[in-house]
């Protein structure tokens, strides 16, 4: 039985990466990604970001099929940052899933 090449493709998640600027280092990564963007892997993509008032933390949502790819994203900025990745689904998703039953 031959299974269609889409069938077996991973579908992609949403991800909430809440990124903590190590102390005075906010310059130096915005510097970074002024010089090289911000070096997602093949399979990542960004979709938004907010900054706090302060400048001091990033929150960005990401999708990929990868958490791996994401944590490989991470080891570009690590040096700058700490990080918390959350998988996330939008509210129309979790309305969905709640009243599924």
């Amino acid at each position: 039985m031959n299974i269609p090449f889409r069938a077996l493709q991973i579908p992609s998640m949403l991800y909430m990466i809440i990124e903590r600027f190590h102390p005075g280092q906010a310059r130096i990564v915005y510097k970074r990604f002024e010089e090289k963007g911000r070096m997602l892997p093949e399979g990542v993509s960004y979709l938004d970001s907010w900054i706090d008032e302060q400048i001091s933390i990033c929150f960005q949502v990401i999708e990929s099929n990868s958490v791996e790819k994401i944590h490989q994203w991470i080891g570009e900025w690590t040096d700058l940052a700490d990080f918390e990745v959350i998988p996330v689904i939008s509210s129309a998703a979790a309305k969905a899933k709640i009243f599924a039953t």
